[in-house]
Parts: structure tokens; sequence; C-alpha cells
């Protein structure tokens, strides 16, 4: 199995600790801009990380659980390979099967929920075939 990938912003931890038990790949820093929808902060700290395949349930519940909590509607995490891909919300975890729509749509509609903007969400692009 492929390890999975993806790409964790510092900024959105209430406990960075987790990140020193990742294989950070890079690290890139960009300015926050309006369209970001995070005024409380100046910067994203982009993470891109790779994440073993065993360990991947384990890294993505300690994640839902330090994705900070004071600003529920703006973060969300995940990471995937080709069969799979985690799309994190603070305290909820989607493992979802990268062939399934249904499983995309189940956790767009709880980003939603949460007040995070569409544009931030939009899953679906990670569908690799539609269900038939």
């Amino acid at each position: 199995m492929d390890n999975l990938k993806g790409t964790i912003i510092e900024e959105s931890l209430e406990d960075k600790s987790l990140l020193s038990d990742l294989k950070i790949v890079s690290t890139k820093v960009e300015d926050v801009t309006d369209k970001h929808k995070t005024p409380w902060i100046k910067q994203w700290t982009l993470h891109k990380v790779e994440i073993d395949v065993s360990q991947a349930q384990n890294v993505a519940e300690r994640l839902s659980k330090a994705l900070d909590s004071h600003h529920l509607h703006s973060w969300y995490a995940d990471f995937k390979n080709e069969n799979t891909h985690y799309v994190i919300y603070r305290d909820k975890v989607f493992k979802i099967d990268r062939t399934k729509k249904e499983e995309y749509d189940e956790a767009t509609k709880y980003g939603l929920s949460l007040g995070i903007p569409s544009y931030q969400i939009d899953f679906e692009k990670n569908v690799k075939k539609w269900e038939r």
C-alpha cells in the first residue's frame, strides 16, 4: 500500500506536538488573505506530510483532537493515497473509499455544516471513478 500524502496547516493546530511525529516532506509559508477566511492569523504554514498507511488511522484520530477548537468553522485536514482519503475535522474523522462519491458527499456536508467555505472542501474532484 502506498503511503498517504497531504498538507497540514500548522496554525490550525492547538497541539502542534503532533508535527514532530510526522514525516514533513516540505514546508511553505503563505500570507493570509481575505479569501482564507482566517483573519485572526497573519500566515499559514503549510507542511506537506507523508504518513505510513499503517499509522494513518492513528494520525487521523490524533489530528482530530489537535485541530483548533476555537475556530471550528475554519479548519480541516486531509491526506490520501490511491485508495483511501482521510478528511479530518475537530473530533470527526471520515475515512473515505475514493471510489465512493457518497462518502465524499457526507464529508463535504459535514464541513459545510461547520461553516467551512464550499470552495475549500471541494472533495468531489478526488473521486477516482463514479460508482454505478
